[in-house]
């Protein structure tokens, strides 16, 4: 049952909300928001009253969120990022579309397993429009918490979000591949050793992401460590052009390397590492969502179990 103060929030009083979390001043806010600062100040002791918490702390360099504050932000910031979402929806069902579905992917399962699974859910339901978003993971599950996304799937990513308001499924575990181009002078070697790929450059993914954590073990078991001069890019496609267009080396997941392979873009170097990498489901945990929304999680899992992602 909502309370009173809940009675005083508008849409209009949401960006007043979300630009004071943003600029931490009021006059800034004021400004950007046509208002007054007196007005504005006075909206805000008004809500902080009648809540009976603190929203925000008063101090020399402007404001800054309490904990209370932090938490009633960023429901704020969900309410805004559905309002934004249905705006999208009601375009695209005046266009004549049976509906959408926004998937987010990383790039362990952007360049492979999110277009087939994609291209299924298409075929199953062919009047949905589908958006893809390619990012990563805490990009990706920050905006499927906030609403803008129906669907995640990527690198598993446990402790990085909140359990109780996200479901997740791990899809498939898989080996990371050493790759590099077609013509590489490795492959005049008679035999392929950590000494003669430890030798060039290497183009590698950011710290902290999965794919990186899973080399960084495989390097670690083999008591190694990376080229001081290394490259590091989360861009599938700027990854491919680099490796296709120099001597470095790379690494990707295997899925995704086979279907390189298969394209004639990239080779497997012989030289099998002990990291591992695994690729989740994520979806939010809705009392109530689309039947469209089941049958598109249906259809990843399908086209997984089918070995075709």
């Amino acid at each position: 049952m909502a309370t009173d103060w809940t009675d005083r929030i508008r849409l209009r009083n949401l960006k007043f909300l979300l630009s004071l979390a943003q600029t931490h001043n009021l006059s800034r806010s004021a400004v950007l928001l046509n208002t007054t600062q007196p007005g504005l100040s006075k909206w805000l002791r008004d809500l902080e009253r009648d809540i009976g918490l603190t929203l925000f702390e008063r101090h020399a360099r402007g404001l800054s969120p309490t904990s209370h504050g932090d938490v009633l932000i960023e429901h704020a910031r969900r309410i805004s990022a559905q309002l934004d979402r249905a705006v999208v929806d009601m375009d695209v069902l005046r266009e004549g579309s049976g509906g959408r579905l926004a998937i987010g992917a990383s790039g362990a399962a952007a360049s492979e397993a999110a277009p087939r699974a994609i291209l299924a859910i298409v075929e199953r339901m062919p009047n949905m429009r589908v958006d893809l978003v390619e990012g990563t993971m805490d990009r990706l599950l920050a905006l499927l918490t906030q609403g803008d996304l129906d669907i995640v799937i990527g690198r598993s990513a446990s402790g990085r979000f909140d359990e109780t308001a996200i479901s997740t499924e791990v899809l498939y575990v898989e080996p990371v591949e050493l790759v590099v181009r077609h013509g590489h002078p490795l492959f005049r070697l008679p035999q392929i050793g950590w000494d003669d790929v430890l030798a060039y450059r290497w183009i590698v993914w950011p710290r902290r992401t999965p794919i990186r954590n899973a080399l960084d073990a495989a390097l670690s078991a083999a008591g190694r460590a990376l080229p001081p001069h290394y490259i590091e890019s989360n861009s599938v496609i700027a990854n491919i052009t680099m490796l296709n267009n120099s001597d470095a080396i790379g690494t990707a997941s295997h899925r995704a390397t086979i279907m390189l392979v298969d394209m004639k873009l990239m080779r497997i170097l012989p030289l099998p590492l002990s990291g591992f990498g695994s690729v989740s489901l994520y979806w939010r945990n809705d009392e109530i969502y689309p039947k469209s929304l089941q049958q598109a999680l249906d259809c990843v899992r399908q086209v997984v179990k089918d070995g075709t992602a």
